[in-house]
């Protein structure tokens, strides 16, 4: 089983969400999964699987993303929204920053982020952060 399917199942989120999350990782688009502005699929994959990680007791029903893609960083922020709340965190994935927490350098002496992307994959998280309380979710009929 792959860790994604090992998230999924210790997740609290709701089926169509689990289901949107499989099939954006497929193809980089799903109902319940709204990505604001450009951000490449395999960034967007990693916060949602870093998301569902660090919060496995939420009943998620839908996330919408706004991030900033750098070539060894996405920085950004998600709304998650699960039944009537709206939790909303901050978050900075950085293979830069992992290579320089695990001492690992290229053939060059510089960090090696590729590495840190290909062995920690979605767990490059710098930064993980809620900025505020939940909050109603406003439903649009």
């Amino acid at each position: 089983m792959s860790d994604l399917e090992q998230i999924l199942e210790q997740s609290r989120a709701d089926k169509a969400f689990k289901d949107a999350v499989r099939s954006y990782t497929k193809t980089g688009t799903a109902d319940h999964v709204q990505i604001e502005g450009f951000a490449p699929a395999v960034k967007v994959r990693r916060v949602l699987a870093h998301m569902l990680s660090a919060e496995p007791d939420l009943q998620i029903e839908r996330v919408s993303v706004r991030g900033r893609s750098g070539c060894s960083d996405f920085v950004g922020r998600i709304r998650v929204y699960a039944g009537d709340e709206v939790y909303v965190y901050d978050f900075a994935w950085d293979c830069r920053w992992r290579a320089e927490q695990e001492g690992w350098t290229d053939c060059f002496g510089f960090p090696d982020q590729i590495r840190a992307a290909r062995e920690y994959d979605w767990r490059c998280f710098e930064r993980w952060e809620q900025v505020q309380n939940t909050q109603p979710a406003l439903h649009i009929l």
